[in-house]
């Protein structure tokens, strides 16, 4: 039989295993992207997202298509690169988070700003799935702002 403190410790390990996993993994999620955010591509193609929402609809009028997206790409990289950095230094902690929830936030509103966002296949409504994830790294998000580790 397993004591009360074995217990503890293995439920204490497979905790911090998980939440380093998801620490990392969403670190590497929004390098990633935020990486590809250079690109041509990129940049065009979050163009519907940006120039229909209520917060964003004004910086085409003073940036570029390109140089809003570097824009941010580079608040990505910088929030991926506080989430790694939190792991040694925990007063980073609080401001990952805040980028996190702050941006995600941004983009899982962009599902009800962007027209034609929504559409019925087969009879059950269906969205561009790539923003969902956004719903998991916001929840990821606050958990970072509680955790006082």
């Amino acid at each position: 039989m397993i004591g009360t403190g074995q217990t503890t410790r293995k439920n204490q390990s497979t905790y911090t295993l998980g939440y380093y996993i998801s620490l990392f993994g969403a670190a590497l999620i929004l390098l990633w992207i935020g990486i590809f955010k250079f690109t041509p591509t990129e940049a065009a193609a979050i163009k519907p997202l940006v120039e229909n929402h209520f917060l964003t609809f004004f910086v085409y009028k003073v940036m570029s298509v390109q140089a809003v997206s570097n824009l941010i790409g580079a608040i990505e990289i910088i929030i991926a690169l506080l989430l790694i950095f939190s792991a040694k230094f925990a007063l980073l902690k609080r401001y990952a988070g805040i980028g996190m929830v702050v941006t995600f936030l941004v983009t899982l509103s962009y599902l009800f700003t962007t027209p034609g966002m929504w559409k019925v296949v087969d009879g059950v409504p269906v969205t561009d799935f790539f923003i969902l994830k956004d719903l998991m790294l916001l929840g990821f998000g606050f958990m970072i702002l509680q955790n006082k580790k």
